[in-house]
């Protein structure tokens, strides 16, 4: 799948199978995400958000609570180090925050710099939803 926002190829998650047959796509240059599938049947295009509102704080095991890492995908900070069951916490990454990864935030910036000016508003990015009939 190529990415609406950049035209780079996009990569898709390893998801196991489910019974609407979702998919998740990102792309390894600007971050852009898309959800294909699910109950609604949709393509999902979720809107830019800026550096504050974009990344959760990444939680592991073995993963130090300081400096606070990013969660980039695939078991992996923005950073890069990469520990076996690396996720996403419930909380944001907050690059302002004394405690914040530098390295962590020079990547998210640099991200976020690759996300064109106008398809930084809510809706610059088209999602389509059809309701498949039963």
């Amino acid at each position: 799948m190529e990415c609406d926002v950049c035209g780079r190829l996009m990569w898709q998650w390893p998801l196991d199978p489910n019974e609407w047959a979702e998919e998740i796509w990102s792309c390894s240059w600007c971050c852009a995400v898309t959800h294909v599938g699910g109950e609604w049947f949709e393509v999902s295009r979720p809107p830019y958000a800026p550096v504050d509102r974009r990344w959760e704080t990444a939680l592991a095991e073995g993963l130090p609570p300081d400096p606070a890492h990013a969660f980039g995908f695939f078991e992996n900070t923005l950073c890069g180090i990469e520990l076996p069951g690396i996720g996403p916490s419930d909380y944001l990454w907050l690059p302002e925050r004394l405690n914040a990864c530098g390295a962590c935030r020079e990547a998210a910036v640099v991200i976020d710099e690759r996300w064109p000016r106008e398809l930084r508003d809510d809706h610059a990015r088209i999602s389509i939803a059809k309701r498949l009939a039963k």
